[in-house]
C-alpha cells in the first residue's frame, strides 16, 4: 500500500500539487492499481512459454525514400516565432 510520504514523492516527481481530497483520491486510486499487480503476481504462470507480444507485428511502413524538403520560407510560415534565423519555442525544461 502506499503511504502519505511516497504519495508525496510521486506527486513531486510529477509535479502535480494535490488538494486533500486529491491525495485521498489518488492513494486509493494508487492502491486499488496495486491491488491489481497483487492479483497478477499470484497467478501461476508455470509451463507457460513467455512472449514479447501478444499480436504478430508487420512492418507497414512505407520505404525512406530522399524527398525534397520544406524550403527556410516555408519553416519560417510554420514557426510561432523566428530570431536570427532560427526557430524560437518556449522552454519546455525549468532551470533548479
Amino acid at each position: 500500500m502506499i503511504d502519505a510520504a511516497q504519495l508525496d514523492h510521486l506527486a513531486q516527481l510529477a509535479r502535480l500539487h494535490l488538494t486533500p481530497e486529491e491525495r485521498e483520491t489518488m492513494a486509493s486510486d494508487l492502491n486499488s492499481i496495486l491491488g491489481y499487480f497483487e492479483q497478477l503476481q499470484a497467478v501461476d504462470t508455470a509451463g507457460v512459454e513467455e512472449m514479447q507480444r501478444p499480436v504478430a507485428l508487420v512492418n507497414v511502413l512505407r520505404d525512406d525514400l530522399p524527398e525534397e524538403a520544406f524550403g527556410p520560407e516555408v519553416v519560417a510560415a510554420l514557426a510561432p516565432e523566428m530570431q536570427a534565423g532560427q526557430i524560437r519555442v518556449p522552454r519546455t525544461v525549468e532551470q533548479d
